[in-house]
């Protein structure tokens, strides 16, 4: 097509001002035209007898995608029952000694030396060396070690027994690594407290110099060591629990929380003489614990304040209830239980045992003794030991995380007296390990004590896991095999994302990224949101196989550009997992392949774009083995296919892609080179840059970096426009949207000097305001710099029309509050202002948090919590070629203008300069109702298949304290609180 600039002025305007503004802006476009013009159509031609065209199935592709995904993550289960078989046998011949002696190497003391130049006890030399495959930490690979939390005496007889008899796991660590080098963290985490982690490290203490990892606290522990539970959490709030007994209560009450998981279901109820939700919009009902939830029970609990007196009977009637209710139709559908926290009992409490929960007994309840009086110890243990629960007493803060975790044993009983061996899979969660911000999945298996002598005791000896970083997983569903706008994704059984490319775990506090309160709750619909009755969530979570097509308003460029778009979804489930596999390939996009035959050395000779590209796109797994990682990405590509190494793991297909791309691309590298020796390059071009779907990029720079608008502009520091393994170039995704025959205008934003980056008009139109304007209403051009997003309100009169977005994983600023029911308020308002339009475009939630907090600098007072958030995209109406009108501003008038650039995404906006007419609007929309209803609400969850709730051989009467207590209340008194003790 070839290139032309026709001035021309509607009769409203002074002629020779318009032109003045609508001439100057056509020498962009000349710039790209006189460059792509050359570029024959003869060279399509010339590569018709390579090519081929191959349509994607998507069917096909979810289908090999999901086999592989379900082969790789049963490599880690068969290694996980590996180390479970092992364990069991281990202690199966191990007879306790009370007197044993055992050096081991301790993770914190490792590599240590005293004032002498000796190592500490239980250090020793343990060589360590940096491991790509580990995210580059000094490991031990042929050795693991022990990690002992802070609060746990790392002699204790129980512990040096356990640690001495998992000695035998060494050798099938490193079995299983030789198998399936893809491994990362192998462990066993044992029920006295220690960690044996393999490969071995040097673990690094908190600030304080304290370890607070606990290996019981984790989620793969919690929920392989029992089946999933309603827990109810009763606290007394009455004024005899002032002081150190709130504080160590408040303790106890987070600690629980901490062991439950999206399959547990969870309330928090205080009582004095009424009963009081601690949330109110939870009344009546459980919630399931995701994060998301058990962290909003935390803030609200820390707003808990002592008065009144003692009234427990209504409070457990009201607890029975929400129990017998949940039980036929929602929640966990297994365990039930309710934890009373005390400082003491008084009242006549068996009438409620025996109308809600005798003779089955089906509730367990868990008792704890709050503060150092023990004058009411009989009557709490009472209550435990005949609704088969467990009592512990806790004098203080230190006491608390062993004696919560009695609870987990207790619950564990019924599945180790079966001795089933369930392997379970956790949701996402940040590597602890590797202290890093990556999401990882665990698989895990409990190992139970097979001694005979104690099988009605139901001992868990610990729990054997593996870790799995998702962004592995997702490796073996490419996206370049998905178009522009394809891509892939993973849920669980509760419909929440392992992966999915909208994930935003992420935030940023000042200049640190750190993971967001509910980073793992967030929901496919939260992300899927055109999904609006569900379809596609409902039929993944139930793991079931098939397609759906949605249209959807996607956004991309951080939120800020709106895309219509139609997509195809493909969904499977991965067998003997709870997760679901998703694909979506975009109509338009991603459906048809060009695939070609090219010699290995035509495509080497051609394939020399920058190298910083080649270290991005994996080709070859060359971390597999140690061999193999000397070589870069296109050195084992070549070697791999020259045949020199045919052992290495390789994607043939993104090669021959690949390859292709480079050969047909070469002449126009070769062009843009001619053009800048014979100083035919247009002023003002400072970069000519190609992409393609096999994420080859070809760039020439016309510029140097000292004298280059856009510094940042496709190098490795700028990710928003370069390939990777995941993910495609904005301009690369917006291009493709763009009309056959149009050229596409993007501006870049160069973070390091936002100021340098925008095109300003050098010459001067006295009167007039012009703006060159894209699609999305962003200016491109414009007399004043400060101007980043259109001005008036002829936005949404003429040319543009506004198109609702959501962001449900919003981070939003909040002041401090003190009532419970206020927070509450606060955590879903949206902290927003009116939002001078023109001016910055910082939205609030997605805007303000995600992606600008730096641009803010944040008071102290204001803190980040997650908010449901609603905003605006703008859309140009295409049907508009031209138009002109009056604006009404207060007491004045303008004129304006509005004109489409022939061939493109642009319109010129000519105003008269005078006459304020900035658009003010307040972009946040948000509804405390609607995220109370979101938080309780129950959407459509696979439970999982195993239960063990009871098991007629459990040993009921190990129930806490030196001796198993029943207490016959036939004696209670009106006045006087009398306990008859007896023992089993």
């Amino acid at each position: 097509m070839p290139c032309r600039c026709i001035c021309t002025a509607p009769p409203t305007m002074p002629h020779h001002s318009y032109m003045c503004c609508y001439c100057i802006f056509f020498f962009f476009k000349l710039l790209v035209c006189s460059t792509l013009s050359l570029f024959s159509p003869q060279k399509l031609k010339d590569v018709e007898p390579i090519i081929k065209i191959i349509e994607v199935d998507g069917q096909d592709l979810v289908k090999d995608y999901s086999d592989e995904i379900e082969r790789m993550l049963g490599s880690k289960m068969k290694s996980v029952k590996r180390l479970a078989e092992s364990a069991e046998d281990s202690d199966l011949y191990h007879e306790f000694n009370a007197t044993l002696e055992f050096d081991y190497y301790n993770s914190m003391m490792i590599n240590t030396a005293d004032e002498d130049g000796n190592y500490v006890d239980l250090g020793g030399e343990f060589p360590l060396e940096e491991n790509e495959h580990f995210n580059k930490l000094p490991v031990n690979t042929q050795m693991s070690n022990i990690q002992v939390p802070t609060n746990v005496y790392n002699k204790d007889p129980n512990i040096l027994n356990a640690i001495y008899n998992t000695e035998a796991l060494n050798d099938v660590f490193i079995s299983n690594f030789q198998k399936d080098p893809t491994l990362t963290w192998q462990y066993f985490g044992s029920s006295t407290g220690f960690f044996r982690i393999y490969p071995g490290i040097k673990w690094t203490p908190d600030s304080n110099g304290v370890v607070a990892f606990d290996c019981r606290n984790r989620n793969w522990y919690i929920q392989a060591a029992t089946s999933p539970k309603d827990i109810i959490i009763m606290v007394d709030i009455s004024g005899s629990m002032k002081g150190l007994k709130m504080t160590i209560a408040k303790h106890t009450i987070n600690t629980i929380l901490d062991t439950l998981g999206e399959n547990d279901f969870v309330n928090v109820i205080a009582y004095t003489d009424y009963v009081r939700y601690v949330e109110p919009c939870f009344r009546g009902t459980l919630v399931q614990a995701d994060l998301d939830n058990r962290e909003h029970f935390k803030v609200l609990v820390e707003e808990l304040h002592v008065k009144g007196e003692a009234k427990i009977k209504n409070a457990m009637k009201e607890s029975f209830k929400i129990l017998n209710e949940v039980s036929v139709r929602s929640g966990s559908m297994c365990n039930q239980a309710i934890m009373l926290i005390t400082d003491g009992a008084m009242e006549d409490f068996e009438s409620v045992f025996e109308e809600f929960n005798w003779p089955e007994r089906r509730v367990r309840v868990f008792t704890y003794l709050i503060g150092r009086e023990m004058t009411f110890a009989q009557n709490t243990k009472w209550i435990a030991c005949n609704n088969k629960g467990y009592y512990t007493h806790i004098s203080t803060l230190a006491d608390v995380q062993e004696n919560v975790m009695e609870y987990l044993h207790v619950l564990s009983r019924p599945m180790v007296i079966n001795h089933d061996h369930d392997i379970i899979w956790t949701e996402a969660y940040m590597d602890s390990v590797a202290q890093s911000l990556l999401l990882m999945t665990s698989v895990a298996m409990p190992v139970f004590s097979k001694k005979k002598e104690t099988l009605s005791h139901g001992i868990l000896l610990g729990v054997v896991g593996s870790d799995i970083p998702l962004m592995e997983v997702m490796k073996l569903a490419p996206r370049y095999m998905l178009g522009a706008h394809g891509y892939a994704f993973l849920i669980n059984n509760n419909g929440y994302i392992l992966a999915h490319p909208d994930l935003r775990p992420l935030y940023k506090d000042g200049k640190k990224l750190k993971p967001k309160p509910n980073y793992n709750s967030v929901d496919l619909s939260e992300v899927e949101w055109e999904d609006t009755d569900e379809l596609l969530r409902t039929a993944m979570v139930k793991g079931e196989t098939g397609t759906l097509s949605l249209n959807i308003r996607a956004s991309v460029d951080k939120g800020k550009r709106p895309l219509y778009l139609t997509n195809e979804y493909f969904y499977t489930n991965i067998d003997d997992t709870p997760f679901s596999f998703g694909m979506a390939l975009t109509k338009g996009h991603g459906k048809l392949m060009f695939m070609g035959n090219v010699s290995v050395e035509e495509g080497e000779v051609s394939h020399n774009y920058p190298q910083h590209r080649l270290e991005i796109v994996t080709y070859c797994e060359t971390d597999i083995d140690p061999a193999h990682r000397k070589y870069s990405q296109l050195q084992a590509a070549i070697r791999y296919l020259l045949g020199k190494e045919p052992d290495l793991e390789c994607d043939e297909v993104l090669l021959s892609q690949t390859l292709f791309d480079a050969v047909v691309t070469a002449p126009l590298e070769a062009y843009w080179n001619t053009l800048m020796l014979n100083d035919r390059v247009e002023p003002g071009v400072e970069t000519a840059f190609l992409g393609t779907r096999s994420g080859l990029m070809r760039v020439v720079r016309y510029a140097g970096v000292e004298t280059r608008v856009a510094k940042k502009f496709l190098t490795p520091a700028d990710k928003d426009n370069l390939f990777t393994i995941d993910h495609f170039p904005l301009w690369y995704r917006l291009a493709v949207e763009n009309s056959p025959g149009k050229f596409y205008y993007y501006p870049v934003n160069d973070k390091e000097d936002p100021k340098e980056t925008r095109f300003f008009l050098l010459l001067p139109v006295q009167d007039l305001s012009c703006y060159l304007v894209d699609n999305n209403g962003f200016v491109m051009l414009s007399k004043e710099r400060k101007h980043t997003f259109l001005q008036s309100q002829f936005i949404l009169s003429f040319l543009f029309f506004r198109v609702s977005l959501f962001d449900y994983q919003a981070m939003c600023k909040t002041g401090h509050h003190h009532a419970s029911s206020v927070l509450f308020l606060s955590l879903t308002r949206c902290f927003c202002v009116s939002v001078r339009f023109l001016l910055d475009f910082n939205l609030c939630g997605l805007w303000h948090s995600d992606y600008f907090v730096d641009a803010h600098k944040q008071k102290k007072v204001d803190a980040l919590q997650p908010c449901d958030t609603a905003y605006p995209g703008f859309m140009y109406d295409p049907s508009v070629r031209e138009a002109n009108s009056l604006i009404k501003c207060g007491r004045c008038q303008k004129m304006f203008v509005v004109q489409q650039i022939p061939d493109s995404n642009l319109v010129l906006v000519v105003t008269q300069a005078y006459c304020d007419c900035s658009l003010f609007l307040n972009i946040c929309e948000h509804n405390a109702t609607v995220k109370c209803n979101r938080m309780k609400s129950q959407k459509v969850r696979r439970r999982p298949e195993s239960c063990h709730a009871y098991h007629p051989k459990e040993n009921a009467k190990d129930c806490g304290g030196a001796a198993a207590i029943s207490l016959s209340l036939s004696l209670f008194s009106a006045s006087l609180l009398v306990s008859l003790v007896t023992e089993y």
